[in-house]
């Protein structure tokens, strides 16, 4: 008996002094990032020397330089490029105008979705006809629809705390609204923006072709869709639009990975982020928070003299806004090496203030992680009862990795996503260096003991 209670204590005395030397570790980490982290300089390089930068686009080119050098700068020992054939979008001029049958055109502020194809440059015209859901859609006959605008009002749910589940919930229309539409014979689609906001800021993203006949899908704002969805009650409403985008082939670029080299064997932990953006505003939050914040993890090592045992990689991930072929060209490459992957987690919602951490991975390791919720809380981070992770990161995750995802605040997050207000301007440098001491605490962690 003397001998169990005597074991117990000293396993107990070692956990204490364990958390006791984590969390001094933990304050040195914050420490070092807020008062030296170079990640808030870091994104105003990028977002307003390069700006917005679309796959496929000379911009985008630039940031793939930028990153190689940034993560050398961080103290990288290895830096490549990992090839990958992305999809060439291009938006062009486009113009949305409306009128009644007594009145003057009216433009409209619009964005075409993501993906759609345009006008070819000429005038596309004809009767909006408005419906609040895909079942009031559905129960509209071809005849109905024919040679018709099809307006989507349907609104971003203001009910969800987790602004993510209005997204969800909203985003099967601008997906799919183009084929819904043509399916029935319908000139082009509206969309109601994807916007916890109210504001005439039309939010862009991508769509997708369910079947041969591709017709445009634009959006517009809020404010704009109700003044719309009113003047439908009582009049016919003509809608014009001209647009030039469209797709234009593939290419070759790259996503570009950065990584110290862990001193006890050659696995892998992978924190990244989305180097692309959609080609308007400057994809400050989306993700250019995300990239600093993930070189900022490496940079930190490096600074603190961490001897991590793994290999600690930065993923600049290519293409995620419109094809995701980044993420899929990196697990197929790790399939292939047969690299070994201990956990990935990626940073693409936002450089607000951390609030938790996603874990989608097996019961053990979650529960693992959530013990060592204590040591989090003191930086303001306690949810850790999410189980999705990062769009580029389900390649890994389908080959058996454990993923997951910094989870910010995100009541702002969807009043700028995809839009031309997502700016540097919009990025507080405490949250967003907080959301970067968040990753390196548990990457930290991960290292030690996984």
């Amino acid at each position: 008996m003397k001998k169990i209670l005597g074991t117990s204590l000293l396993l107990l005395s070692i956990a204490v002094f364990g958390q006791k030397e984590d969390s001094i570790q933990f304050a040195k980490i914050s420490t070092e990032i807020l008062n030296n982290g170079k990640g808030y300089s870091e994104l105003r390089d990028l977002t307003k020397n390069i700006g917005h930068r679309l796959s496929g686009s000379e911009a985008y080119e630039k940031a793939v330089k930028w990153a190689e050098q940034k993560l050398r700068d961080a103290g990288a020992d290895k830096v490549r490029l990992q090839d990958v054939m992305v999809p060439v979008w291009i938006r062009g001029k486009e113009s949305l105008q409306i009128k009644t049958s007594s009145e003057k055109w009216k433009s409209l502020k619009m964005l075409s979705l993501g993906n759609s194809e345009g006008t070819g440059g000429k005038d596309v015209s004809g009767e909006i006809i408005m419906v609040k859901s895909m079942e009031e859609y559905e129960k509209l006959s071809p005849e109905q629809v024919k040679d018709k605008i099809v307006f989507f009002n349907y609104p971003f749910s203001q009910s969800y705390i987790e602004t993510f589940k209005g997204y969800s919930d909203a985003a099967k229309y601008r997906t799919t609204a183009a084929s819904l539409t043509a399916r029935k014979g319908g000139k082009f689609a509206i969309i109601r923006s994807l916007s916890s906001a109210f504001d005439d800021v039309p939010h862009t993203g991508a769509m997708r072709y369910e079947n041969d006949k591709k017709i445009p899908a634009v959006a517009i704002g809020n404010t704009v869709a109700d003044e719309l969805a009113e003047l439908l009650q009582s009049q016919k409403i003509i809608a014009k639009l001209n647009s030039n985008c469209g797709m234009k082939g593939e290419k070759l670029s790259h996503s570009v990975i950065g990584e110290i080299t862990g001193k006890k064997d050659k696995s892998v932990i992978v924190v990244g982020g989305h180097l692309d953006s959609w080609d308007v505003g400057e994809g400050a939050h989306d993700d250019g928070a995300g990239i600093v914040q993930s070189i900022e993890v490496l940079r930190t090592f490096k600074n603190l003299g961490i001897q991590n045992n793994h290999t600690i990689r930065v993923v600049c991930f290519a293409n995620e806004e419109n094809g995701v072929k980044g993420g899929v060209q990196y697990g197929k490459i790790a399939k292939e090496n047969n690299e070994k992957h201990l956990f990935a987690i990626e940073t693409d919602a936002g450089g607000f203030t951390p609030r938790g951490i996603s874990l989608e991975m097996d019961n053990e390791k979650r529960m693992q992680i959530q013990s060592w919720a204590k040591l989090f809380l003191p930086y303001g981070v306690y949810d850790f009862t999410g189980t999705y992770s990062g769009t580029d990161l389900y390649p890994l995750h389908d080959l058996g990795v454990p993923t997951a995802e910094l989870v910010p605040d995100s009541q702002r997050y969807f009043d700028i996503h995809h839009t031309e207000e997502d700016t540097f301007e919009k990025v507080n440098r405490r949250e967003l260096l907080l959301g970067a001491s968040t990753l390196t605490q548990l990457i930290y962690m991960i290292d030690k003991n996984w």
